[in-house]
């Protein structure tokens, strides 16, 4: 049975601001673990001097040996260009679970059967039975469509933490080209598809309505009953301060929505993959730029500021609004707001974005600020 519709959304509301609190104060201490400790990806050979970096700072006291969470669970300890990118609920929130569900079933080390692609074609499976519940017009159905959706997005958080711990990596890490990569874009790309589809189909069987609401029509000026489309279906209600005038929306108006909206994420997907492999590039891969440079602009305010951006205007965030605004049943208000807010926010991020990546280049190669 449904819990009232008033109750189920105080409760969302504390839970949603307890989430954004919570990343406001992650965000906070990862900022300030990057400046003031040891980070593992400029641990290594440093060409410029022929000999290991013995730096003895403040910043390069070991992370792990001043916190009391393990970094087996802890989503603060191994920073990397890309875990600074990724959204902040996969970070703070699937990234530790992925980590307790791993030791507590030892799927890394001994259930060795289970292949990271493995779990990657299974959430698929999970996506398909969530596309066909959000078909239902029950909302339970639909709400239980949205928890099978953040458990695909859980999965696919753990088939890269098992791909990593057995290849003793240590933080988040795109590797563009492998099998692996594609078999995760792949699959990513299908589940996305099989919610949007889903979501598709529930609008076209209820289809939602617009028109004009108040006073009789007799005393209605001829202009605003122009409003209402001749050549849609339309609905009359008599209520009591007078009457109602609804039209459907066009299954044509919906799948124009439901396809900018989708385009948003496609974009949105290829622009942070591009960002991510171009700052692993400039930062961690580039072993022949020194590296005192490329750990100061990793460090830099500027430098988690361009990734911050990302961390909001990502596929997955997309996605977490999204199936949000299926569990308060609020989907197409939600997509017309965005379907062209939207592309303003991509754009403005890849511009900035274009901006900083040349910036951080020149500060890397030539040795200037940030």
């Amino acid at each position: 049975m449904m819990w009232p519709s008033s109750q189920a959304s105080k409760i969302l509301t504390l839970l949603l601001f307890i989430v954004v609190i919570y990343c406001l104060y992650m965000d906070t201490f990862l900022f300030l673990r990057i400046q003031n400790y040891k980070l593992d990806i400029f641990d290594q050979y440093d060409n410029s001097t022929q000999e290991t970096s013995t730096r003895t700072s403040k910043s390069q006291m070991n992370y792990e040996d001043v916190v009391w969470i393990p970094c087996s669970v802890n989503p603060l300890c191994h920073p990397t260009v890309k875990s600074l990118m990724v959204d902040h609920v996969n970070h703070y929130i699937y990234g530790p679970l992925c980590s307790l569900v791993d030791i507590g079933l030892g799927i890394s080390e001994r259930l060795l059967f289970i292949t990271p692609n493995m779990i990657s074609v299974f959430h698929v499976f999970i996506a398909c039975v969530g596309a066909k519940l959000l078909t239902c017009q029950s909302l339970v159905a639909r709400r239980i469509a949205v928890v099978l959706f953040q458990l695909r997005m859980f999965l696919d958080d753990l088939d890269g933490h098992v791909a990593r711990e057995r290849k003793h990596i240590k933080g988040e890490r795109s590797e563009v080209g492998t099998l692996g990569y594609w078999v995760d874009g792949l699959c990513d790309l299908l589940g996305v598809v099989a919610m949007m589809l889903g979501i598709l189909v529930y609008l076209k069987n209820n289809p939602p309505r617009r028109g004009y609401k108040g006073t009789p029509v007799s005393t209605l000026p001829y202009h605003q009953l122009k409003e209402i489309n001749s050549n849609e279906d339309i609905e009359k209600e008599n209520v009591e301060i007078g009457i109602s005038y609804k039209t459907k929306v066009t299954f044509q108006r919906i799948a124009q929505i439901i396809g900018l909206f989708s385009g948003q994420m496609l974009l949105s997907s290829l622009a942070w993959n591009r960002y991510i492999d171009l700052y692993q590039d400039i930062l961690e891969n580039s072993t022949e730029y020194d590296v005192s440079r490329r750990e100061s602009t990793f460090r830099s305010g500027v430098f988690f500021s361009a990734t911050s951006l990302w961390r909001i205007v990502n596929p997955h965030s997309y996605l977490h609004l999204l199936s949000l605004s299926v569990f308060c049943d609020k989907t197409w208000p939600f997509l017309k707001a965005v379907h062209y807010a939207g592309y303003g926010c991509l754009v403005i991020t890849v511009a900035i974005s274009e901006y900083l990546v040349q910036n951080i280049r020149t500060a890397v190669i030539n040795g200037n600020d940030v």
